[in-house]
């Protein structure tokens, strides 16, 4: 039953990663605070959320040993 849930974990990480570099070129290229301030919290908070899932998924069970 678990075997899927390895390559889910992978693919959420992987995403995740995506998001945290689309905040940071978003911080890069923005022109003022308030645009690279919503760009880097909301990407940053999805891809922390998406990598705390795939985290989940990679752990062994709950509660943790």
């Amino acid at each position: 039953m678990t075997e899927w849930l390895h390559p889910l974990g992978h693919g959420l990480i992987v995403a995740g990663l995506i998001f945290f570099v689309a905040g940071s070129l978003g911080l890069i290229r923005f022109p003022d605070l308030y645009a690279r301030l919503h760009a880097l919290t909301k990407a940053d908070n999805l891809g922390l959320g998406l990598i705390c899932l795939g985290l989940a998924c990679q752990a062994p069970g709950w509660p943790p040993r």
